[in-house]
């Protein structure tokens, strides 16, 4: 197979960097190398941002009808290549058919919100405020935004949470592609430019995480959208903020689950599943701890297991599949070093898919469905976000211990309940620390009309990405208040003529 060395985009061209450094993308189902990112220069960094602020002036003159008229063109462009975007994803980070699918079906689904711009984009006003004042507030875009995104979500993260809001609304788009699943981005920003996007719109690049830097200090880049670690999300926030940028800084997770006894628990088990082993657990909304309470612990982790042992491992573009690879190597061996650290501090494994190996294949990132049992407080396997299709289950008393262990937890992106009992749904509704909650829901991700709300260490800003605060994000408010005088407030007289027109004098 021939090795692609890939470009970056710049002002609607695609250019060969000048580096000497790249990064090998490979495809996680067969382990072999499939193209090179390059790391460009500090240069191509500012050569990006600056097409992106050249081209500011003219995009947000553009009537946001014509912004959003591009939305429209561009989910056309999507839908059409719908197959082969979902191929990408399943090849460069192995998510199965389905999975892969739900990635790109993402980025038209907030796309088509992005098509409702003019109407998000409408402020407020008031007549008559005070004696012949009226107030009218405007949102107007701010100018150049940066994203900085990880490899889980190579379509719907860069495409869906960032970029159709912040160009709709009038703002120019830089984009860090990630390095090691660049194939798909590329891909679509080739879609949208074939729309007809004007150049310098949407730039994009791929660079290490230490140039990146530039990106959060450079005095033309008003705000960052960042997804990935919450060590390096704090420094994104700190850094950015500190340089006077607008920041959502988007970081780790630990969610966890209640299940209480009067719960259908094979219902609930089968639904948990999909929400601890879907993407081979690689997404920040993923469910890797459940709280049982023990007097049904035993046949709901008897559930859980036979339904883990059901899921099919294979290649991600198998349309068969039920749990693809990881993401890469160096992960696929975090993710073991993980497994390994839960069997030395005492939790008992009880589904162990290290051995996992795929005739073909054999060279694949795979890691089967992992379950640890008895995860007791303390224990780091049931604290820290491990990434990978493990999930740990603690056992609780009842309704308030696990709620207790739940909000210990310095990460609050997502939490569930499962139960049939009203009181209890809405009590854990009220006190849970999860941003996003779900009862008998294993996966509470908003549509895109709602913001993506994580809180705690999952979450550093003040507006979320989608929804309403993803408009806010990318506008800055803008209050006019008019009065208009009267002919007696300026002092003018009004004098009849012969015939019956008026003079002022």
């Amino acid at each position: 197979m021939t090795v692609k060395r890939l470009q970056y985009c710049v002002n609607g061209e695609w250019k060969d960097s000048k580096t000497s450094v790249y990064t090998p993308v490979t495809d996680s189902n067969t382990g072999k190398v499939i193209a090179e990112a390059p790391n460009c220069t500090i240069d191509e960094i500012h050569e990006a941002i600056a097409a992106c602020k050249a081209a500011f002036p003219a995009w947000s003159d553009t009537p946001v009808t014509q912004r959003a008229e591009q939305m429209f063109k561009f989910k056309a462009k999507l839908d059409e290549h719908l197959d082969e975007l979902t191929r990408l994803v399943c090849t460069e980070l192995g998510k199965n058919v389905g999975e892969a699918r739900g990635d790109v079906l993402k980025v038209i689904e907030v796309v088509e919100l992005a098509c409702g711009t003019p109407t998000l984009m409408q402020g407020d006003s008031l007549m008559n405020v005070a004696g012949g004042h009226d107030t009218v507030m405007y949102r107007e875009p701010l100018g150049v935004f940066a994203g900085i995104v990880p490899y889980n979500f190579p379509a719907m993260i860069p495409f869906g949470w960032m970029l159709p809001l912040c160009i709709t609304t009038g703002n120019t788009f830089m984009l860090k592609a990630n390095s090691q699943v660049p194939l798909t981005g590329m891909r679509m920003l080739e879609l949208l430019m074939e729309a007809g996007l004007p150049k310098g719109v949407v730039n994009l690049i791929t660079c290490s995480n230490e140039d990146a830097e530039i990106l959060l200090k450079h005095p033309d880049i008003k705000g960052v959208s960042y997804v990935g670690s919450t060590r390096v999300g704090r420094h994104v926030y700190a850094t950015a903020a500190a340089n006077g940028k607008r920041i959502q800084a988007l970081c780790e997770a630990k969610n966890h689950a209640l299940v209480l006894k009067d719960a259908p628990l094979e219902v609930s088990a089968r639904r948990i599943i999909n929400s601890s082993f879907g993407c081979a657990g690689q997404r920040c909304m993923a469910l890797p701890v459940i709280c049982v309470e023990e007097e049904v612990a035993d046949e709901f982790v008897a559930h859980l297991k036979k339904f883990a042992q059901e899921l099919k491992v294979g290649p991600g573009y198998d349309p068969t599949t039920d749990l693809g690879p990881v993401g890469s190597l160096e992960h696929k061996k975090r993710v073991l070093n993980w497994i390994e650290k839960g069997i030395q501090e005492g939790a008992e494994l009880i589904l162990d898919g290290r051995n996992v190996v795929i005739e073909g294949y054999e060279d694949g990132f795979f890691i089967g469905a992992t379950i640890f049992d008895h995860v007791k407080p303390g224990m780091s396997i049931g604290e820290n976000e491990i990434f990978g299709p493990v999930a740990c289950i603690k056992r609780v008393k009842n309704f308030e211990e696990g709620l207790a262990i739940m909000n210990a937890s310095a990460f609050a992106n997502g939490s569930c309940i499962f139960t049939q009992n009203g009181y209890y749904a809405r009590e854990f509704t009220k006190r849970t620390h999860g941003g996003m909650v779900g009862v008998n829901v294993g996966i509470p991700v908003p549509i895109s009309v709602f913001p993506f709300s994580g809180h705690k260490d999952s979450f550093f800003g003040d507006l979320h990405v989608m929804g309403k605060d993803g408009v806010a994000f990318y506008t800055e408010a803008k209050c006019v208040t008019s009065r208009w005088f009267s002919d007696e407030d300026m002092g003018i007289t009004k004098i009849s003529t012969w015939d019956g027109t008026i003079a002022r004098s």
